[in-house]
């Protein structure tokens, strides 16, 4: 194998790089976006205990946020359950926005390399025929 990396010269090693960081960013994001992470089975259940039984502190709260990303903006709820309607909406949109941020993160990253990628190894394909014609015409 790595014959076959050394007899494609230079130009493979930024694909190379790419790739790997690709690799890396897809592992990254396919742990980090599981179900059971972002919707742990217990939260609705959780969060409508609470609420029924008001006692809605500021440790629950706490505990609900670093729960899951679901959890931040269900806990902006509750945490203006008493205010009026728009309020309510506000915070949790805005809280949702934060949160989706937050899960979205590298995919920009993501289709860059994927963008890329190809035209690394087109760019790789015409220095490899630059070099064939190049060692042809010194031949003879």
């Amino acid at each position: 194998m790595l014959a076959i990396l050394q007899a494609a010269g230079w130009p493979i090693w930024p694909l190379l790089i790419a790739s790997v960081i690709g690799l890396a960013l897809i592992i990254e994001r396919v742990l980090y976006l599981r179900r059971s992470r972002i919707l742990p089975n217990s939260l609705l259940e959780e969060v409508i205990r609470v609420y029924h039984n008001g006692k809605i502190s500021p440790e629950v709260l706490k505990n609900l946020e670093h729960n899951s990303p679901l959890g931040r903006v269900l806990a902006a709820g509750l945490r203006n359950v008493n205010a009026p309607r728009e309020v309510m909406k506000e915070s949790i949109e805005e809280a949702g926005r934060g949160t989706a941020h937050d899960l979205e993160r590298f995919l920009t990253t993501l289709g860059t390399i994927a963008t890329l990628a190809p035209l690394m190894g087109l760019f790789g394909t015409v220095v490899g025929m630059i070099e064939i014609f190049g060692s042809q015409n010194a031949a003879g």
